[in-house]
């Protein structure tokens, strides 16, 4: 079994050094073991220095592509490299590294497709009271659309096994961890979670400049995600709430003419019911567009697998 460990980094000389030299020489059950690095444009000396401590596998961005597209590359060179697990960490040291082979492990005994590093966050001194409870909901709801239970769904330290990478699809740039994870439960994919300590932190998180645009970006994601593979959760709720707020000015409508034996004076309850109503019925007819659109979303996804499977093929 070979592994591929793919590190995606951006700007990250100061910090690489001790995520190379924590990584495991040997696990049991893999018989080779790849460092990629993906330099996302980056403009220190990250390159040098990966390459002045032996990595000799690497894919270059001339641009920053940001963390989604970083991983897509990472995962194409991975697989061309023959892996048969890929396991995604990150350049900043936040992830403890000699924990790999747990994360393997599952993966090996073939209890699980992808497995995913939870952080405990809850025991993570830099992070505040809200971006614990915001990280909750959102594997919460990342969860609930994925059908599973992790309780650290944004964790990027993950080991995923080549049958999954060739059926996901990830198409977000911002970020893949929602996505992936969304993607592989609707695909029937197992998912699992190992429980880790990250290491101290060493710098501020170069993918978002505050908590409040990581839960707008990843907000979109899981949005994105629920209308390409549960559209009616997105539209049907939506039509349904709507549908009822039109029954109340209606009802308004027809009791207060029946109070005032004349219609003339409730036109406004009309106008609003009727709205609302429309709104309903649009709702209904973006539901049936959007599940069309996953279906044929579905059979791209197909040809897409069977072409990877034949250009990865070993």
């Amino acid at each position: 079994m070979k592994l591929v460990i793919q590190i995606p980094c951006l700007n990250e000389a100061a910090t690489l050094p001790l995520v190379l030299a924590s990584i495991p020489q040997q696990i049991d059950g893999i018989s080779e073991i790849i460092v990629l690095i993906i330099d996302d444009g980056s403009r220190d000396a990250t390159v040098a220095v990966a390459k002045s401590l032996g990595v000799t596998h690497f894919v270059h961005h001339n641009r920053t592509q940001g963390l989604g597209r970083s991983f897509r590359d990472g995962v194409t060179a991975a697989l061309q490299l023959g892996a048969d697990i890929v396991i995604n960490t990150d350049g900043d040291n936040q992830y403890p590294q000699e924990k790999i082979g747990d994360l393997v492990r599952p993966i090996l005994d073939g209890e699980a497709d992808i497995v995913i590093a939870d952080r405990q966050t809850h025991k993570i001194a830099h992070f505040s009271a809200t971006k614990k409870l915001l990280q909750r909901v959102g594997s919460k709801v990342v969860s609930v659309a994925a059908g599973t239970d992790l309780p650290d769904a944004p964790s990027g330290f993950r080991a995923y096994s080549k049958e999954s990478l060739l059926r996901l699809n990830p198409t977000s740039r911002f970020s893949y961890t929602m996505e992936t994870i969304i993607q592989a439960g609707n695909k029937g994919l197992a998912i699992a979670s190992v429980p880790v300590t990250t290491n101290p932190k060493l710098r501020e998180s170069r993918l978002f400049s505050s908590t409040w645009e990581h839960v707008y970006k990843s907000g979109v994601t899981i949005v994105r995600a629920y209308v390409m593979y549960k559209p009616y959760i997105i539209f049907g709720w939506l039509g349904g709430l709507l549908f009822v707020a039109g029954l109340v000015p209606f009802a308004r409508f027809i009791y207060l003419s029946f109070q005032d034996h004349s219609t003339s004076g409730h036109i406004q309850s009309l106008l609003i019911g009727s709205l609302l109503m429309t709104s309903a019925f649009l709702c209904l007819v973006l539901n049936i567009i959007a599940d069309l659109i996953r279906i044929n979303r579905t059979l791209i996804e197909d040809n897409l697998e069977l072409t990877k499977r034949s250009q990865f093929k070993k």
